[in-house]
């Protein structure tokens, strides 16, 4: 019986915590709609006379940048599901005869606007966070403030009991609310599921495969696509200069590789974030030099900061043949439109999990995609 299936069966009103509502905020209109639209098809197949769970909203801004949340409609005794995307920097709004884009701070203050707006009334408030506000800022050197753990707290004190985040920089972040639910969610599967797609003779076996690690820091992760696949893992470890400090960070001065030869095989690099992109270039670069075949990037969030230029460049020299990232995060339609760029939907992943959830279900069938990745592989070794 399929995972859709068995959804349709439990989605009804009697089995629900609480009747289910969606606020999609600004940054989030197209994700939001996406989820919307799955809940709506299980629903309507479990016998649900509904059109829309999303309810809608706004935050409007004064001319002076003050702003306030309206919600349009009852959200009373609902089991609510608020879905933001703090990096979503496309948004504007007036502010003094210019227009403004909104920063991460701007969204996490709509967010608690829009909870405030609430009054208390939802049966219960959860947030979906893809990328965490603060989740960069994750701990603390010397005299430094601990942005994403004060966020949790806040979000907690404000009535918030669950939160919904993917691939966080540091999940270890969730100690700060021990007492809230916290759901750190990789999309392994449709990661691969991706790949499988749009990668022409994608041979995955040790003598045609490798993964490898783009720093220390991801290799939890990066060993776990290695596993399930059954092929060597690599790791670049990255050597900066902690004496100064360029756009926030210590500057790298080298990436040193550790690992088997990469000559003439694929490679597939996971991490969390493309910000700059620098880092994922210079990996490349480093890998082509060992005479490594076809290199695949992958981020969750391909934020791109710096432009698209420098991989347009290394794509057309053969230096990077693909970039996976997710619809999580905005990414602009130049993005993707580029041939290079391959965007991963984890709208149906998300609707899962709210289903769940509004159910009072478990999630660690969801959350567990060994079985899932296992079907896939079989399927690609039988095509």
């Amino acid at each position: 019986m399929s995972k859709l299936k068995k959804t349709s069966q439990v989605f009804n009103p009697t089995a629900s915590v609480a009747p289910l509502g969606i606020i999609a905020m600004d940054g989030a209109k197209e994700l939001g709609e996406k989820i919307n639209d799955y809940l709506v098809t299980w629903a309507k197949q479990s016998g649900q006379d509904v059109d829309s769970f999303l309810i809608p909203c706004k935050c409007p801004r004064f001319q002076s940048g003050d702003g306030k949340a309206l919600i349009s409609k009852t959200v009373r005794g609902m089991d609510l599901f608020i879905v933001c995307d703090t990096g979503n920097y496309s948004c504007t709004y007036p502010f003094f005869g210019y227009e403004n884009h909104m920063s991460p701070d701007d969204h996490y203050q709509d967010l608690k606007r829009i909870i405030q707006a609430a009054g208390g009334k939802a049966h219960r408030i959860n947030v979906i966070m893809p990328i965490l506000y603060g989740g960069r800022q994750h701990r603390r050197s010397f005299r430094e403030s601990l942005d994403c753990a004060w966020m949790l707290q806040e979000l907690h004190s404000m009535g918030v009991q669950n939160i919904l985040t993917f691939d966080a920089h540091d999940p270890r972040v969730m100690n700060a609310v021990p007492l809230m639910g916290f759901d750190n969610i990789i999309p392994y599967y449709q990661v691969l599921k991706c790949m499988f797609k749009s990668i022409d003779n994608f041979k995955v076996d040790p003598q045609h495969f490798m993964v490898v690690s783009p720093d220390e820091g991801g290799m939890s992760r990066n060993m776990f696509y290695a596993s399930v696949m059954g092929v060597n893992l690599g790791m670049f470890y990255k050597r900066r200069d902690y004496s100064t400090v360029v756009n926030g960070r210590n500057p790298i001065v080298a990436h040193e590789y550790l690992g088997n030869d990469v000559e003439g095989m694929d490679i597939f690099i996971a991490d969390d974030i493309i910000s700059s992109g620098e880092s994922m270039l210079d990996i490349a670069y480093e890998l082509k030099k060992r005479n490594a075949k076809r290199i695949f990037a992958y981020a969750t969030y391909t934020i791109f900061t710096s432009g698209l230029e420098s991989f347009d460049k290394a794509y057309k020299d053969g230096v990077i043949d693909g970039v996976f990232g997710t619809n999580l995060t905005y990414s602009t339609d130049e993005l993707r439109s580029r041939e290079w760029f391959h965007l991963v939907d984890c709208s149906k992943y998300v609707s899962y999990f709210v289903a769940a959830l509004n159910h009072d279900l478990s999630v660690s069938e969801i959350i567990d995609p060994h079985a899932k990745i296992a079907a896939l592989l079989e399927a690609q070794k039988n095509a």
